[in-house]
């Protein structure tokens, strides 16, 4: 079973890979999610999800390098 919009944009955010909230809901429409303006709509997910943004995210130099 597959990610709804909103648990996607959750898990997004706390990967640490989308610096605020409007890489994360473009992030989320390039992979084809539906509905994303809607669903994340509200100004308490917004805040949500842009509060978990700041805090999980790391620029491309801060992320560890694998070792070959």
């Amino acid at each position: 079973m597959s990610q709804s919009t909103i648990e996607r944009a959750y898990a997004l955010a706390r990967s640490g890979q989308c610096q605020d909230f409007a890489r994360l809901q473009q992030r989320l429409k390039d992979e084809g999610c539906r509905a994303v303006d809607a669903l994340l709509g509200s100004r308490s997910i917004r805040g949500h999800l842009e509060a978990i943004c700041a805090a999980s995210f790391k620029a491309p130099s801060e992320q560890p390098q694998e070792v070959e």
